[in-house]
């Protein structure tokens, strides 16, 4: 197999902020799989500052990747994650191109979508949510909101001193659509038990990582004393991050980027 990327550019209709900071331009790492036979699969490497990652550590890890997937074959997808993760530790967002990459292939050889080739009906998947990431004004905050007037769940991106403003406002916005929170881990415990009760009066769904990855203890704490359940996304990576979790939080997030690949992502459905 040949290993080959594209580095891209992508803009944003309005700056994408969260708690951590924010950007109106995005560069990922489009990877190629190609078979002997010039069979090819594609995949797609986003990278996070928050785990260490850009472009440019993308192409470095597809370029060490490339030598060890050469001369491996196509369909021993658990054997080739295997040698990437023994290549490079962590790099969730490389890997995870590269499985995609081998994924698409396979299924473009067995003429199915990946749905099909695992048995899913997208009929019977549930609903994802648009973001509405932290605006800087009431006024913008509104106007997301009628952006995403096609989309009935909204997950409200919160961690900032405007906190109250802005959940009451995307209510008002959009008074009968659920709505979820991630406070993308800028909340202490304290802010998170005063927040919580309002969230639950605005009929918020859940929320998601109110503190620090580490602070697992103050999670714990948080759902005790929370009617709202707590997801954790930051505080759990992959699959052996779970155990550790229970009793701690209600639900994970999952996101191949972070896991490093779909067989990863498998593994920590299985294990929740």
């Amino acid at each position: 197999m040949k290993l080959t990327h594209e580095t891209r550019t992508v803009h944003t209709r309005h700056p994408f902020i969260i708690a951590r900071g924010g950007s109106s331009e995005w560069r990922t790492v489009t990877v190629t799989v190609t078979d002997r036979d010039g069979a090819t699969g594609i995949g797609e490497a986003a990278p996070s500052r928050f785990y260490g990652e850009n472009a440019e550590s993308v192409v470095a890890a597809v370029q060490r990747f490339a030598p060890l997937v050469e001369g491996m074959d196509a369909w021993s997808l658990e054997a080739v994650e295997r040698e990437l993760d023994k290549a490079i530790r962590f790099n969730g967002a490389a890997k995870s191109a590269v499985s995609a990459a081998l994924h698409d292939l396979q299924a473009k050889r067995l003429g199915v979508p990946l749905h099909r080739l695992w048995g899913l009906d997208p009929a019977q998947s549930p609903q994802s949510s648009y973001t509405i990431g932290i605006a800087p004004s009431r006024d913008e905050t509104i106007a997301k909101v009628r952006e995403a007037a096609e989309y009935p769940i909204l997950k409200v991106k919160l961690g900032s001193p405007r906190d109250e403003e802005i959940i009451r406002t995307v209510r008002e916005a959009a008074p009968g659509k659920v709505l979820r929170v991630d406070a993308n881990a800028a909340w202490t415990a304290k802010q998170a038990i005063r927040m919580i009760p309002l969230l639950e009066e605005l009929g918020v769904e859940f929320v998601e990582q109110p503190l620090p990855p580490h602070d697992l203890e103050g999670l714990k704490f948080v759902r005790e004393r929370s009617r709202l359940p707590i997801v954790a996304d930051e505080s759990c990576v992959i699959a052996t991050d779970i155990p550790k979790l229970v009793g701690v939080v209600d639900g994970i997030n999952i996101k191949l980027a972070k896991c490093g690949g779909l067989r990863e992502a498998l593994r920590m459905i299985a294990t929740a």
